[in-house]
Parts: structure tokens; sequence; C-alpha cells
């Protein structure tokens, strides 16, 4: 069984969609915050004392992203493709990673995450023209197809989606985005996505 170290509120939510998506037995160890975004108690598997961690047998993994690259390629296909399409779920990953997540997190923090004093609306704002920017790059990548690998729903497109989970239920304005609005729609209305979501949300 996986040990996903963390709490739904919490990057642990996309490490949950994916053992869900993956069918595989999971259980949560709770693990969540103290004031200021600091963890409740040292977590010692993880050297960067942050959660998500996942247990898998002997395996111990940190990064939430790579932990739901695992799940994935324990299952196969279609949730992790092969040949070129997995080097495609790879560079979907990174670029959820590297190109979109400090940009939209610089906006979550600034527009609802902080509380309201210590919120920086110019921040907000540079946080909003940054990711307009990387959604502009998906909503072109997606018009000619539903998802963004192949035919269907892959990891790539879950981990995706999952860093972009919080700006699309709290208030993010995807107007001019409308392709990727729909896709994030898809891929959070899932079966899996909803029961993830139950233990985020509830």
């Amino acid at each position: 069984m996986l040990k996903i170290h963390g709490i739904a509120r919490s990057r642990a939510f996309r490490c949950i969609w994916a053992a869900e998506e993956a069918g595989l037995a999971y259980e949560v160890i709770p693990l969540g915050f103290a004031p200021g975004f600091k963890l409740e108690r040292p977590l010692a598997i993880n050297p960067n004392n942050k959660i998500p961690a996942l247990e898998d047998g002997d395996l111990v993994l940190f990064e939430s992203l790579a932990i739901n690259l695992h799940i994935a390629g324990k299952v196969g296909v279609p949730l992790m493709p092969t040949g070129n399409d997995a080097s495609r779920v790879l560079q979907w990953t990174l670029w959820a990673a590297t190109e979109v997540e400090p940009h939209v997190m610089r906006w979550a923090y600034n527009a609802f995450l902080r509380a309201p004093a210590d919120r920086i609306a110019a921040e907000a704002v540079l946080g909003k023209e940054a990711t307009d920017q990387r959604l502009a790059v998906l909503e072109s990548e997606l018009s000619g197809r539903d998802y963004l690998v192949g035919n269907g729903f892959t990891i790539a497109d879950l981990n995706l989606a999952s860093v972009l989970y919080g700006s699309f239920v709290n208030g993010y304005d995807f107007t001019a985005f409308p392709k990727v609005k729909a896709w994030l729609a898809r891929c959070l209305e899932r079966p899996a996505a909803k029961r993830a979501r139950a233990q985020r949300e509830g």
C-alpha cells in the first residue's frame, strides 16, 4: 500500500488524485501546517522537511510531481504512455513545475492564501500576468485536441491540472483561455478527481 504523507489541503492532493486514477490502495498519513506554512512536526523521510512524501515499500520519494510519475509508472498505459508520448509526459510535467507553478503561486499567495493584511496586490498582478503568458501557450496547444498527450487523459494532464487547481477554484479569470478552462473542467470533473477533491474540499 502506498503511504502518502501530508494532507489533502496541500500538494499531497496531487498524489491522492494520482493514486485514485491509478486504482492503487493508499493511506494518507496526516501531516498538516502550523501558522506561517510551517509543518506541524518534522518529516524525517523528506530531507526538505516538506509534504508530500511517499513510501512505496522500500522506496521513499519526495516532490509531488515525481511521486505522480512513479504512481503512473506502476500502472502504465493509459495513465503513463510509452514511447515518444512518455517523453511528452515528462515535458509537460516539467513545464508545469518550472513554467507555471512559480507564477500561479505568486498570484495565489497574494490573492487568497495569505492573510489579507499580508497580501501584496502588485505581486498578484505580476503573478497573473506571467501565468497568463503560459496559459496562452497552453491555449494554443489545446486548439486541436482535448488532452495534452495522445488522445486521452494521462498523468501529464493530472500534473498540470493539479498545479492549476487552486486558481481554478479560487476565482482566477480564465476568460481569455476558453480551451484551457474547458480542459481543466474535464480533468477536475473526472470521477477520481472528484474523490480526491472531496477529501480536499470537505
